[in-house]
């Protein structure tokens, strides 16, 4: 199948891989675009990888404001280049990064950050709904841990879904970046502040 212009750049405007790598992606893909898409996040995967030992020194301080005035997001996400920290690409996904922690409030970056006191008090809470349940302690224990999971994949903002396409998560959000730009990237720090 012939691999078109118009093709690769749809695909480019979907995904915002290069252009090489949308074409051949399609190639492999042997002309299907959500194939082609998949192929593109494998290799997203793969690449940012390849990049997680690297040092990422440079970066940008971000704010947001939302338009009411309530709450404001300030971030810290660094790069490898100052080339990269000036780029209009990794200004944006940054900005997208505030908006998003404006609008779904997580409580921490990854997994490993969430305060144990937290997931004790989750448990806590799981608990005591089943209480009163029947079912088996190994099943109450299952529900109990499904729960929790839940609840940290909520509040951690790499597995929270991204609000401007909840078809992906924050991390793979990033993960698609780091393939992108090239380098890596990494979410240091971030405080939300909001009124009342």
């Amino acid at each position: 199948m012939e691999i078109t212009a118009k093709m690769v750049s749809d695909l480019r405007a979907i995904t915002g891989a290069g252009l090489m790598d949308c074409k051949k992606a399609l190639a492999e893909a042997q002309g299907n675009e959500e194939a082609a898409i998949e192929i593109l996040r494998k290799k997203g995967v793969a690449t940012a990888a390849k990049k997680a030992g690297r040092t990422a020194a440079q970066g940008l301080v971000a704010s947001y404001i939302h338009s009411n005035n309530k709450v404001g997001v300030l971030i810290e996400v660094a790069c490898e280049s100052d080339f990269v920290a000036k780029n209009d690409d990794f200004k944006a996904f940054v900005r997208d990064l505030c908006m998003h922690i404006a609008a779904a409030a997580p409580v921490c970056i990854a997994r490993e950050e969430v305060p144990t006191d937290l997931v004790e008090k989750e448990r806590e809470i799981a608990l005591a709904q089943l209480a009163e349940d029947k079912k088996p302690d190994n099943v109450k224990e299952k529900i109990v841990a499904g729960k929790i999971d839940k609840f940290v994949a909520g509040i951690c903002l790499l597995e929270q879904d991204f609000v401007k396409d909840p078809n992906m998560t924050v991390g793979e959000l990033l993960t698609q970046k780091i393939a992108t730009i090239g380098e890596k990237i990494e979410i240091k720090r971030f405080t939300r502040y909001q009124i009342g």
